[in-house]
Formats: C-alpha cells, sequence, structure tokens
C-alpha cells in the first residue's frame, strides 16, 4: 500500500496541520479533552495487532541492547525532562509535564523512523515493547520520586491507568494478532495510518485546550521539549557507540531513547493533573517526529 506509506511518513506534517486547527479553531477540538485516553488506547490496541509471540522471543535472545535502552529510558530522559524544566524555570505544572513525558516508554513511532534511518525494526520493537510493559510501574514511581516534594501524585491511579489505557488494549491486540495473523500483516500500513490520525487528534486536543497559554508560554515549552528529544537522541546514540554495537544498533538505540510515548503522557497529564501539564508532551508528539524524520532522512543518506 504505497499511497498509505507514504501517508505515514508524512506524520510530521500532518501533526502540524492538526495542531495548528487545534490552535485557530479550539472549540472544533475542547469538546473532546475527554476522549484522550480512549483514542491513545486505541493507538495501542493497533500497536499490539502488529506484534506476534516471536516479538517477545526477542527481548530473551538480545538482552544487550535492550537493557542499554531500558536504562537510559528511565533513568536519562526522567532526570533530563526535570534538569531542563530547573534550567528554564518552567512552572510546577509544564515542569510535571516534562517529568511524564521524560518518564514513559518509547513511542510508537520510534519503529516506523527506525525503519527510515536504516535501523534495526525488530529490535525497536522489542525494545517498544519492553519499555511499555516496565512503564506501568515504572512511570508512576518514577514521576512520584521526582515530583513528590512539589505536587501530589497519586501513583496507585497512574499504575492503573496505565493499565488500562496501554497493556489491557496491547495484550488484546496480540492475541488478536495470534488468531488472524495473515489477515492483520496486509492492514499493517493501514493500522499505522489510523495510529496517524488518532495521535495527531490528541495533539489537536492539547492544543486547543492550550490555545490561550501557548502564544505567551509555548515557544519556552518547545526549547525545553527540544532539548529533552536531544539529549535523548545524542546520549542513546553516543553511548551505545561507546559499548561497540554496530551502527544500525546506535541507530534503533537513539530512536528508541529519543521518541517518547508523548500520547501516554499528555494522557496522564489530563487525567491526573492538568490542561497545562499536558502542553509539554502535545508539542513533543509533533517535534519528536520532526526531529525523528530529519535525522532519519540524513542517516538514510550516509548510508
Amino acid at each position: 500500500m504505497p499511497l498509505l506509506q507514504t501517508f505515514n511518513r508524512l506524520f510530521p506534517l500532518w501533526a502540524i496541520l492538526l495542531g495548528a486547527l487545534g490552535f485557530y479553531f479550539p472549540a472544533m477540538f475542547t469538546p473532546l479533552s475527554s476522549a484522550i485516553a480512549w483514542l491513545l488506547a486505541l493507538v495501542m490496541f493497533a500497536m499490539g495487532l502488529t506484534l506476534s509471540s516471536v516479538d517477545f522471543y526477542r527481548v530473551a535472545r538480545e538482552p544487550k541492547p535492550i537493557l542499554l535502552g531500558l536504562a537510559l529510558q528511565f533513568t536519562l530522559m526522567p532526570l533530563a525532562a526535570l534538569a531542563v524544566s530547573r534550567l528554564l524555570g518552567l512552572s510546577v505544572e509544564l515542569t510535571t509535564g516534562m517529568v511524564l513525558v521524560g518518564t514513559v516508554a518509547g513511542g510508537t513511532a520510534s519503529n516506523v523512523i527506525t525503519w527510515l534511518a536504516g535501523g534495526r525494526v525488530a529490535l525497536s520493537v522489542s525494545m517498544t515493547l519492553t519499555a511499555t510493559l516496565a512503564s506501568v510501574v515504572l512511570t508512576p514511581l518514577l514521576t512520584w520520586l521526582l515530583l513528590r516534594n512539589t505536587v501530589e501524585i497519586n501513583t496507585l491511579g497512574m499504575l492503573w491507568g496505565i493499565a488500562k489505557i496501554v497493556v489491557a488494549p496491547v495484550l488484546m491486540g496480540v492475541l488478536l494478532h495470534h488468531f488472524f495473523a495473515a489477515g492483520i500483516k496486509r492492514l499493517e500500513p493501514a493500522l499505522a495510518s489510523i495510529a496517524v490520525i488518532l495521535i495527531s487528534v490528541i495533539i489537536a486536543i492539547v492544543v486547543a485546550l492550550n490555545a490561550g497559554r501557548l502564544a505567551s508560554i509555548g515557544a519556552l515549552v518547545l526549547v525545553a521539549v527540544v532539548l529533552h528529544n536531544s539529549i535523548g537522541l545524542t546520549a542513546g546514540y553516543w553511548l551505545a557507540r561507546l559499548l561497540k554495537f554496530d551502527e544500525a544498533t546506535c541507530r534503533t538505540i537513539a530512536i528508541e531513547v529519543g521518541m517518547q510515548n508523548s500520547g501516554l503522557a499528555v494522557a496522564l497529564a489530563q487525567q491526573f493533573f492538568s490542561a497545562s501539564a499536558a502542553m509539554p508532551g502535545a508539542l513533543f508528539s509533533v517535534w519528536h517526529n520532526v526531529s525523528g524524520s530529519l535525522l532519519a532522512s540524513w542517516w538514510r543518506r550516509k548510508g
């Protein structure tokens, strides 16, 4: 399905366009604020449909790059989010949103960007899957550890929320894939397109909810997001190089660490904190797809 594959590669464009719609016509999207968690659950269900038992076996066969990715994902990214927030003097609400972006797992878009960058797609899928499952416990725990002195954290509520939004839909998708693998394989480009549309709509909703504040603080939050994403991409690549992984693996780890499941950060912020706390996740959703696409294009030309 070449048309759908082209559509999926243009993800950053759709994210920017939907975000602009949310900014200029907020009334179109603000009534959908309560649907954010459901939309993300559908994205995770679509991801689950693309996974098979083979993807789970890969985790056991290749532990070293996955362990490095997990270590960076749940140490570097949360700490970098907090450091960048304090460096730029972000408010408590925006700092909360940044930390949520830092404590969630890698995003599903990383698998597409890895493919475009000439990385190892199977490893990327394994890393996303492992981090997603680990995030059920680590995201609320790390958020509590980093923010417990500034905001009230409903740790158990977050844990249950992630289980409903992430784990249950993914497992349902995996189960359906087990019984209908051949048919689902043909639909994978369409599933990715559905995910692109749903994430773009989530971005539009969050931008719409913050339209009044974006003009005054949007640039500062964008700087924070760009710094955070750059730290993840750079550290992921060069630490993997330092540990003497091959080039394709280094690219995969960099993308997996730098690209977060910011849609989940948005859903958690909206459910447990505030619309303002969801703003970093929305801007990260746009930016990490732009930076990931540009980096993938450069790596492709490099060979």
